[in-house]
């Protein structure tokens, strides 16, 4: 008798994961890590995201690590980074290290892995539960387990620990015959519908709001599986914007406040209903030089930046129109150095996974 009432008991008190926006005061965040960081083995799923100028050095190091100066300088920034959420008194956990360069084989494929970087992909928080993504890229099949320790402790502290349905990454996921669309032509994505598969970074949490994008990584059958797993406490809503090669929404729009929304200039064209009451801050030209090497994402990555409240950003040191934008918009922005960083694919929002934040559910858009 007192095993069955151990095991039915639903109790949770104080959970150690609550999050329900970008922008509540926070408290808990994960920071990723660079270590082992490794090219993936080249996949016809790369091709639409990865800069064309980089396919070249994709298929050469495919399963070799990057280079190790960039690792070292990337692991420096990334220190620098946990330094300064914990002097603005963040608690911050890192994942553990995983082996990148080992392979391994599901018996359809094999690959080797990439890195535990960006935690923002793979783990996605709503309110009190963190969720296993399924992601599209075979090289991240095992990325979550770098996280496994501390999704443990969270759910024995009281949290809801669930995951996407593990995906098979059959051939009959991709467009295998996948070409650059024609210009006026249609955005067309790598993935298909043949199953369930979204990384987290597709998606903004806006209280009950949860606004995401379909890319080349999350399919409508993954944008299905959350709405219904999320249930009727919270809206999934999507948005279409001019990116003819879309992968995670948080270098097109970032909310930074109730109210405020950075867009992209050049991808955000037209204003989304759901925003006609909201301040639209148009982020300034990336200043990033073009000798600054970007092995997976374009320079709108200066647009990922990352609310510790509703007024503090942290936004690249170097990154100084952006920071005077800031400035003008009446926030308050503190420069941390992340350049390296970005030659992985991601900035602060990226690296990071808001674990908890201190404000409560409630709805921001109409």
């Amino acid at each position: 008798m007192f095993l069955e009432e151990a095991v039915i008991s639903p109790e949770v008190t104080n959970s150690p994961v609550r999050s329900y926006t970008e922008w509540d005061p926070l408290e808990e965040v994960v920071v990723g890590i660079v270590d082992d960081a490794t090219f993936p083995p080249w996949h016809p799923a790369l091709e639409p995201v990865i800069p064309a100028g980089q396919h070249e050095t994709f298929r050469r190091e495919q399963g070799r690590p990057f280079p190790p100066e960039i690792v070292r300088a990337a692991k420096r920034e990334l220190d620098e980074f946990v330094s300064l959420l914990e002097a603005e008194g963040v608690t911050v956990r890192r994942p553990e290290p995983i082996p990148q360069r080992r392979e391994y084989s599901t018996g359809a494929w094999t690959s080797t892995g990439m890195y535990a970087a960006m935690p923002r992909d793979a783990l996605l928080v709503v309110g009190e539960e963190i969720i296993e993504c399924p992601m599209a890229w075979r090289s991240r099949y095992y990325e979550s387990l770098a996280y496994r320790p501390l999704l443990k402790e969270y759910f024995h502290g009281g949290a809801r620990w669930s995951a996407g349905p593990k995906p098979e990454l059959l051939d009959e996921l991709y467009d295998l015959e996948w070409s650059e669309p024609a210009p006026g032509d249609p955005t067309r994505l790598v993935v298909t519908e043949f199953e369930p598969t979204f990384d987290a970074a597709d998606f903004m949490r806006f209280g009950r709001d949860i606004v995401g994008q379909k890319s080349n990584v999350t399919n409508e059958f993954g944008v299905a599986w959350l709405a219904r797993h999320l249930g009727d406490q919270y809206r999934v809503r999507l948005l279409e914007f001019d990116d003819d090669h879309p992968m995670h929404i948080d270098a097109t729009i970032t909310p930074l406040a109730p109210g405020k929304l950075l867009v992209n200039p050049e991808r955000v064209t037209k204003v989304p209903q759901m925003f006609k009451a909201w301040d639209l801050l148009p982020a300034p030209t990336p200043a990033l030089p073009d000798s600054h090497p970007l092995y997976m994402t374009s320079k709108w990555i200066n647009m990922n930046l990352f609310s510790i409240d509703e007024n503090r950003v942290v936004v690249e040191a170097q990154d100084e129109p952006m920071i005077a934008a800031l400035r003008s918009w009446g926030f308050t922005p503190i420069p941390c150095n992340f350049r390296n960083f970005n030659s992985f694919g991601g900035s602060f929002h990226c690296a990071t996974l808001d674990v908890r934040r201190s404000g409560a559910l409630q709805s921001y858009l109409d």
